[in-house]
């Protein structure tokens, strides 16, 4: 017989997995990051005001150790090209079954944007500005983009006409896509904990490894990243529809069903009609967690794990597109 799940479980999941009870709170941050999948960081000051509203003893200090003093978390661009925070195990599923492809755009577009300012040799261009780039951060470690630029006057004088926009400096540039291809990483910020400003730092240089390997380096890495993450988002998010998930993840409709066959997600039925998964583990009941309130961010993890949202409060109908 086919599992139903009613909003009342899938509020109650929520409040439980996400640590919303305070029962549930916790003050280690990596456990909440992790626990969420990853923090989104478009808004840096969500980070902290996400990891807060889940802890015991609220503070920005163990945020601020994690990211900057013992780089258990790392700030990475990846699904649906947003900015994150993650524990090291999902910033390296997200890298490899999220991040590459939008890397692989970028990169195109910084080639074209190069070709159309007059370099016969585009590769050959971004692979000497890459390296120039590196060189600078590996022998001065984190370091903000106008320091780059006075260290490479040349590579900062040249301009690249984005579409739709005015030139942009080209360092600038080759900053972001090496960040999209994991191989530079942004650390502290240039003033505060809310400044969205950042340094950078080449990625194996700030922690051992990088961004992390493939999950499968001998066979489908991308594919055994597709179904981590997924699995992941399940844990966190389940029951979710595919489309849901598609959504969260920017996967096409192809990637996000086998994903779903990888880690042998059960359909289950959801109020409404709607057909949802669950991790095959996870299919017991989960009780009422009790009366809870938090206040959350802007972007907060809780509040974009779906694209339908209609079941989120009880007094609250409709979705969210």
């Amino acid at each position: 017989m086919t599992r139903h799940v009613t909003d009342d479980e899938r509020r109650a999941r929520l409040v439980t997995r996400h640590r919303l009870a305070p029962h549930t709170r916790t003050d280690d941050v990596v456990a909440i990051s992790d626990d969420l999948v990853g923090l989104h960081s478009t808004d840096p000051v969500t980070v902290y005001l996400s990891a807060a509203a889940r802890m015991v003893t609220p503070s920005l200090g163990p945020v601020d150790a994690a990211l900057h003093t013992d780089r258990t978390l790392l700030r990475h661009h990846a699904m649906r090209r947003t900015l994150w925070v993650f524990g090291r195990g999902h910033a390296a599923l997200a890298h490899h079954a999220a991040t590459v492809d939008v890397a692989a755009v970028q990169r195109r577009d910084l080639l074209r944007q190069a070709a159309a300012a007059g370099h016969d040799d585009p590769e050959a261009w971004y692979a000497d500005a890459a390296d120039q780039v590196l060189a600078v951060l590996t022998e001065r470690g984190p370091t903000a983009a106008r320091d780059v630029a006075k260290a490479l006057p040349e590579l900062a004088a040249q301009r690249l006409v984005l579409p739709g926009g005015g030139p942009q400096p080209a360092h600038t540039r080759v900053l972001l896509v090496l960040g999209f291809e994991g191989r530079v990483l942004r650390t502290r910020p240039l003033g505060t904990w809310v400044n969205g400003q950042y340094r950078w730092a080449a990625a194996d240089a700030w922690v051992p490894g990088g961004i992390g390997p493939a999950p499968d380096p001998d066979g489908d890495a991308r594919r055994a990243a597709a179904a981590g993450l997924a699995r992941a988002h399940l844990r966190a998010f389940g029951p979710v529809r595919r489309d849901d998930l598609k959504w969260w993840a920017g996967w096409t409709v192809a990637t996000t069903t086998r994903a779903l066959a990888d880690v042998g997600a059960v359909e289950v039925t959801l109020d409404g009609g709607d057909t949802g998964f669950l991790l095959p583990d996870d299919l017991d009941p989960v009780p009422d967690p009790g009366p809870s309130v938090a206040l959350l961010p802007s972007l907060d993890p809780s509040t974009m794990g779906w694209k339908a949202r209609g079941w989120y409060l009880e007094a609250y109908s409709g979705s969210v597109r």
